[in-house]
């Protein structure tokens, strides 16, 4: 049988790194192997298929009996569909004012999900349960969203990470109010390499609720997943997934994926390989005159403050993001495929533009 015809071309060229995103970076190579191995043939549709029975297991191996995985789409979804299971149409989700929930989803979880966010400013992204204090009371004040969910990302949006003893301290303290604590884990794996530590160390072990797990920036395609730790009072997940439009009619292609990560070690690998870029930046940078790294270096992810001027012309040779343009703030991401040479070229760059 002869192959089938393609038209494809490749529109980019492959060589080109940035340092904007982990989303920039393409699919890792096993997980696109274990996409061609579930294609083929006929499984049932909407999540009753072979794969995303198989990858129930997976999940559990990481995060305990109880765990079950449904996957989504990508990490807005799966951080709207968590935070409706645990709110109650009053409800609101006590956060980081730094969190991607609160500044990087497009109102998602007020607009499509009804949530209040309370936002609390924190140094370093991290919340802690005097920060949660801010906001947590009120609960009989019919004028006052009640406070239900405490939500923190693992790592921070600001590339910074809990140990296991702060995030049990802070859902003891959510629990001893009647609240649950849910994680936003899109950077998971980045903390469990930081911490050295399995999953669940810092999950089920210590109390959380619920998480969304990411595969996105791990080395996946597209797919995430929402896995509910503790299914007490937490119901009609299925639903909430189909009416927050993130039910994968094939979603063996989303399961298989998150197998592809979690079976062996291929997450903790990749995970690993990213944060030691960002710390290989972290050290090029700091030998670098007038360049302030921000904020502790603990994931795959570097901030720095540098003269507007130099990042503007940095872009120009290598793509990143401003975070406060108007204080000079810029993020620089390592994933999975960043290289040394990669992250030697860029500091070599901005030695260049430093010194024009």
């Amino acid at each position: 049988m002869n192959p089938p015809r393609t038209d494809a071309r490749r529109h980019h060229d492959p060589e080109v790194r940035g340092f904007a995103s982990d989303n920039y970076a393409g699919a890792h190579p096993e997980v696109l192997a274990a996409l061609a191995l579930a294609n083929g043939g006929h499984q049932v549709a909407y999540g009753e298929d072979a794969y995303t029975e198989n990858l129930q297991q997976v999940i559990r191996s990481h995060f305990g009996p109880t765990a079950e995985a449904f996957p989504v789409f990508n990490g807005t979804g799966a951080n709207v569909v968590a935070l409706q299971a645990v709110t109650d149409r009053w409800g609101a989700v006590i956060c980081a004012e730094s969190a991607h929930i609160n500044v990087d989803e497009g109102g998602a979880p007020e607009r499509v999900g009804g949530i209040k966010l309370l936002t609390v400013p924190t140094p370093d992204g991290k919340l802690t349960p005097e920060l949660i204090d801010r906001e947590a009371y009120g609960w009989d004040d019919e004028h006052r969203a009640m406070p239900q969910v405490v939500s923190i990302a693992q790592s921070t949006e600001l590339g910074t990470v809990y140990t296991p003893d702060e995030i049990r301290a802070i859902c003891e303290h959510a629990h001893a109010h009647g609240m649950k604590v849910h994680v936003d884990g899109s950077r998971l794996a980045n903390a469990a390499a930081t911490l050295d530590v399995p999953l669940r160390t810092f999950t089920n072990a210590v109390g959380v609720d619920l998480l969304s797990l990411g595969g996105t920036k791990n080395g996946a395609l597209f797919g995430e997943a929402v896995v509910v730790l503790d299914p007490d009072g937490i119901k009609h997940m299925k639903h909430l997934r189909k009416l927050s439009m993130q039910l994968a009619s094939k979603m063996r292609f989303v399961s298989v994926q998150l197998e592809a990560l979690l079976a062996r070690d291929l997450w903790l690998r990749n995970a690993r390989h990213a944060n030691e870029m960002a710390q290989r930046l972290a050290e090029g940078v700091r030998a670098v005159h007038g360049v302030e790294i921000l904020y502790p270096v603990q994931s795959n992810a570097v901030f720095a403050r540098l003269p507007h001027g130099v990042s503007e012309r940095l872009q120009k040779r290598f793509r990143f993001y401003f975070w406060d343009e108007a204080a000079g703030d810029v993020r620089w991401m390592c994933a999975y495929d960043t290289t040394e040479d990669d992250v030697d070229r860029f500091v070599a760059a901005l030695k260049e533009e430093m010194a024009r």
